[in-house]
């Protein structure tokens, strides 16, 4: 496991449907080291903070493998590492298979993971496709978030060691699936709503499925660096 590519942007304006939107959502690599924060990595920066970034989003990472997906699915696109708006992009985690609470070190940082990421429509700005957020969730291929439990350096080619894996046993995409639907895992969808290392919003969100799973609820937490 290691990271392929560290990658920021700045908030730029662009049009979007005749309107003008602030977005980060266009990330380049960054070569040599970059310094962690507790907020993010330096050089990168949220665009409205009273919805994107905080502690619990600190740093975005997405799976290397699933370029090769995108390019069949979208092609004449370009796909450079960063294309998804992700600080790191990684190679040999998958959503699949990494919980919500694993710790992981890269470089002199750590990291702890603590959701997925549920695109808003600056996703569809970034690849000029509004679809493009829908075929994202239905693809499973969300990436997922990072808190930093450590700051330090961090640059392209550093191993990813897993330093601890959380006892839950919780995957990215476990709640995924319960977003897209959860009336036939009742028991994983009551585990996630007391699971300590996912948001408190997420785990509000899946406490109100549960009181009330014929109801038609609000999305889940929602956004986009």
């Amino acid at each position: 496991m290691k990271l392929l590519s560290v990658n920021a942007g700045l908030p730029r304006e662009v049009e979007w449907r005749s309107k003008l939107v602030v977005t980060s959502i266009f990330k380049a690599p960054v070569p040599g080291r970059v310094r962690v924060t507790r907020l993010n990595i330096a050089g990168d920066q949220q665009s409205d903070l009273s919805v994107h970034g905080g502690p619990d989003k600190a740093v975005y990472a997405y799976p290397s493998e699933h370029y090769s997906f995108w390019r069949d699915e979208l092609p004449g696109i370009d796909f450079p590492w960063g294309a998804f708006g992700e600080n790191v992009t990684t190679e040999g985690v998958l959503e699949d298979s990494v919980h919500i609470g694993d710790r992981f070190r890269a470089g002199s940082a750590q990291f702890i993971v603590t959701q997925p990421r549920m695109p808003c429509f600056k996703l569809g700005i970034r690849f000029n496709r509004p679809d493009i957020v829908k075929r994202f969730l239905r693809s499973g291929r969300t990436g997922f978030y990072l808190a930093v439990l450590r700051e330090g350096d961090i640059g392209a080619g550093d191993p990813l060691e897993l330093v601890a894996q959380d006892e839950n046993r919780i995957t990215v995409s476990d709640v995924v699936g319960l977003y897209a639907a959860d009336a036939a895992n009742q028991d994983l969808l009551r585990r996630a709503s007391e699971l300590p290392s996912l948001p408190e919003s997420w785990r509000e969100y899946f406490r109100e499925r549960l009181r009330e799973p014929d109801r038609l609820h609000s999305k889940a937490p929602n956004d986009e660096k």
